[in-house]
C-alpha cells in the first residue's frame, strides 16, 4: 500500500478517534457534575445554618460582620502563642520579651501574670502601667509591641497556586488573601470564593466574586486573622482541562499511525 492510500484509510480512523474522545471527555465531565455535585454546591443548596460537631453551627450568610472582639476598632486582639515586647520607659531591667501561654496569660517581673489573650495592645499597657503604678512605680509608661501574631494569620486553601497559611496586617482584603496565595490555579474559579469566620461558637460562611471585586462592582471584604478561605474548582474549566488532555491523546495517536506508512 502506498503512502496516499495508507493515509487515505486512516483519515476516516483518525475522525472518529478525535470525536469520539471529545464526547467521552464532555460526558464524563457532565455526569460528574450531575451525579456527583461539588462542594460549593452542596454548601449552596444547604439551609440557613447546619450544625458543626463541635457544638456550634455553620451559616450561610450574604456578607461576614466583623470578629465580635474586632467591631469597636481596627486592632486584632491578642491570642495564644502570640510573641510580645514589652518595655518599660526608663526601667530598662523591667523590659521583657514574653509569649502568650496556652491560658492567655504572661509572666512579667514584680506583678507576676497577666491575662493577655482577648485585650487589644493598648489595654493590655493600660493593665500593666495599673499594675506596676499600683505597688512598684509612679506614673510608669509601658509599651506593647507584637514581635510575632499567631492570630494575625489567614489559611487559604484550595484551587489556588499555593494553598498555606499567612500573615495578614490589619488593613488585609480579600483579593490581597488571594494574591498572598498566588493567585488561582488553572482550574480555580473566581466566582467561587468563600470565607468562613468563626463568630462565638458559630461559623459564618460568605460567597464572594472575586471577578466582580476585580471590576470594582462588589466590595473588597477585609480580612482577619483566623478567617479560612477556600477556591472551589470551576467545573467549566474541569471539562475543558479534559477535553485538551482528550485531544492531546487523540493527536498522539494519530502521529503515531502514519509512521508506518513512511
Amino acid at each position: 500500500m502506498d503512502v496516499f492510500h495508507f493515509a487515505k484509510s486512516y483519515t476516516g480512523t483518525i475522525c472518529v478517534l478525535l470525536a469520539s474522545l471529545s464526547m467521552c471527555a464532555c460526558t464524563s465531565a457532565s455526569s460528574t457534575a450531575s451525579s456527583s455535585p461539588t462542594s460549593v454546591d452542596a454548601l449552596q443548596l444547604t439551609a440557613s445554618s447546619a450544625p458543626l460537631s463541635g457544638g456550634g453551627a455553620l451559616q450561610v450568610v450574604k456578607e461576614l460582620p466583623a470578629p465580635q472582639n474586632s467591631q469597636n476598632g481596627n486592632e486584632q486582639p491578642l491570642s495564644p502563642n502570640d510573641v510580645l515586647e514589652v518595655n518599660v520607659f526608663q526601667v530598662d531591667n523591667l523590659n521583657r520579651t514574653v509569649q502568650v501561654d496556652a491560658g492567655g496569660q504572661i509572666s512579667l517581673p514584680l506583678i507576676g501574670t497577666v491575662t493577655a489573650a482577648g485585650k487589644t495592645v493598648r489595654q493590655l499597657e493600660q493593665e500593666i502601667e495599673t499594675a506596676y503604678g499600683a505597688n512598684y512605680l509612679q506614673s510608669p509608661d509601658v509599651s506593647v509591641y507584637i514581635k510575632e501574631s499567631i492570630g494575625q494569620r489567614v489559611t487559604v486553601d484550595g484551587e489556588v497556586t499555593r494553598a498555606g497559611i499567612f500573615p495578614v496586617s490589619s488593613n488585609s482584603s480579600l483579593i490581597d488573601a488571594v494574591a498572598l496565595a498566588g493567585g488561582f490555579n488553572a482550574v480555580g474559579d473566581a466566582k467561587k470564593v468563600f470565607v468562613y469566620r468563626n463568630i462565638g461558637p458559630n461559623t459564618l460562611v460568605a460567597n464572594y466574586d472575586v471577578e466582580q471585586i476585580r471590576a470594582g462592582k462588589s466590595r473588597n471584604p477585609r480580612i482577619y486573622g483566623g478567617d479560612k478561605i477556600v477556591v472551589f474548582a470551576s467545573k467549566s474549566k474541569i471539562a475543558m482541562n479534559n477535553l485538551k488532555d482528550a485531544l492531546g491523546v487523540a493527536s498522539s495517536a494519530a502521529r503515531l499511525a502514519v509512521v508506518p506508512g513512511l
